[in-house]
């Protein structure tokens, strides 16, 4: 039976996008603003979705909701040619509100809605497990339980960190048990390098990479100089819209090289390009196809 390049777990959802003059927006009981977007994805359903457009095979599971906004988050899957199967999740399909400036940064309103002991059955992922060349999870917590599985069957996993801080205790299982180590330089800021050497000192990790929007990004591997390396931001090929979703397209362009077995830092600028080409559309729409990441030399 064929195989699947990646196995995506867990993190889809439904951003409403809301955009504002300036962000932080000023406190009023009421403010007008343009019209509200909303758009299926969220982090898990973006990673999926790039990594097919950029022609992967890509198999998604998660929980959703048996509800409209679950409706959505499937349909803009199979509409972008996503294997995506789903649990019905009691508590309903994730939700975030992001408020998006006129120079496309970002806040993000997140709920955390899935049940504390919600788990996804052995049986529902195993099996896809066993034929996935990479899994990525996204840090949602039943997502944590499948690293035993993981481990024993020594595939390659990845994760998202976003912008964490290097303290919390929710993502340091994420951070110290995946093999490529994805975070936002954002949330630990200066000490962003400690983290990363962190990552790397404490974990199995055979990558760290700090993104930092138009500053560039930062790699960091377990063979090599405990220094940050900067790869250089790629300018976006048109004007900045939104960047919501410009990490997980980052991401995707990573992976991409990653498993087309590039240089680390060839894959950080393939990232790269994917991720400024993230900014140029509304919501999550703007995602690269392989011509177009393959066609700027990197």
């Amino acid at each position: 039976m064929p195989g699947h390049d990646v196995l995506v777990v867990g993190g889809s959802g439904v951003d409403t996008v809301v955009r504002v003059d300036s962000l932080p927006v000023p406190l009023a009981d009421s403010v007008g603003v343009g019209p509200i977007l909303e758009w299926p994805g969220h982090t898990g359903g973006n990673v999926a979705l790039g990594l097919r457009t950029l022609g992967l095979d890509v198999k998604f599971l998660d929980f959703i909701g048996d509800d409209w906004t679950g409706e959505q988050v499937r349909d803009r899957l199979t509409e972008g040619g996503v294997d995506f199967e789903t649990l019905i999740s009691p508590s309903g399909t994730r939700r975030a509100v992001n408020l998006v400036d006129k120079t496309g940064r970002r806040m993000s309103f997140f709920d955390a809605r899935d049940p504390e002991d919600l788990r996804m059955p052995r049986e529902f992922y195993l099996p896809h497990l066993r034929r996935a060349r990479h899994v990525h999870l996204s840090i949602t917590n039943f997502a944590r339980y499948l690293y035993d599985d993981i481990a024993e069957l020594g595939v390659p996993v990845s994760t998202d960190l976003h912008d964490w801080d290097g303290l919390a205790d929710y993502q340091k299982e994420f951070a110290f048990r995946s093999d490529l180590v994805f975070l936002s330089a954002s949330g630990a800021s200066a000490r962003i390098a400690s983290v990363m050497r962190e990552i790397l000192r404490e974990g199995k990790a055979e990558a760290v990479i700090a993104t930092a929007g138009a500053g560039g990004s930062y790699v960091m591997e377990r063979e090599g100089s405990r220094t940050p390396r900067p790869i250089q931001a790629t300018a976006p090929p048109g004007p900045v819209i939104d960047s919501n979703g410009a990490g997980d397209a980052y991401l995707c362009g990573f992976l991409y090289g990653r498993l087309d077995g590039r240089k680390l830092e060839e894959c950080a600028r393939l990232g790269a390009l994917a991720g400024a080409y993230a900014c140029t559309g509304e919501g999550s729409a703007a995602q690269i196809g392989l011509d177009d990441l393959l066609a700027r030399k990197v």
